[in-house]
C-alpha cells in the first residue's frame, strides 16, 4: 500500500510562517505531480499549489508571492512554505500525488490532512 503523511500543520500568529511536509511511503516505484490543497469549514476542496516531477510549478491566486512548494525526489517528500499567513488561510492541508506504484498502477493518493491555524 502506498500513504502520504502530512506534518507541520499548528496555530500561528498572522504574519507568521509555517512549513508543511509530506513524505509517500510503501511501493512506489515512480513519482509524479504532487500537490497541495485546502479545505475551510464549510467549503469545497481547493487547489493552493502544485508540481510536476520536472520542479514546474503551479499556484492559486491567493498565495502567490506568499507560498512556496518544493519537493525532494530523493526522500519522496514535498513542502509548502507558508509566509505572510492571514486568518484566511485557515484550513485543513492535505497532501496529493500521483504515482505509479507496483505492479505498474496509477495511483492517486491523498494525505489524512494537517490543520492549519491562523489567529491572534
Amino acid at each position: 500500500q502506498v500513504q502520504l503523511v502530512e506534518s507541520g500543520g499548528g496555530l500561528v500568529q498572522p504574519g507568521g510562517s509555517l512549513r508543511l511536509s509530506c513524505t509517500a511511503s510503501g511501493s512506489i516505484l515512480s513519482l509524479d505531480a504532487m500537490g497541495w490543497y485546502c479545505q475551510a469549514p464549510g467549503k469545497q476542496r481547493q487547489l493552493v499549489a502544485t508540481i510536476t516531477i520536472g520542479d514546474s510549478t503551479n499556484y492559486a491566486d491567493s498565495v502567490k508571492g506568499r507560498f512556496t512548494i518544493s519537493r525532494d525526489n530523493a526522500k519522496n517528500t514535498v513542502y509548502l512554505q507558508m509566509n505572510s499567513l492571514k486568518p484566511e488561510d485557515t484550513a485543513v492541508y492535505y497532501c496529493n500525488a500521483e504515482l505509479i506504484a507496483s505492479p505498474w498502477r496509477y495511483l492517486e493518493v491523498w494525505g489524512q490532512g494537517t490543520l492549519v491555524t491562523v489567529s491572534s
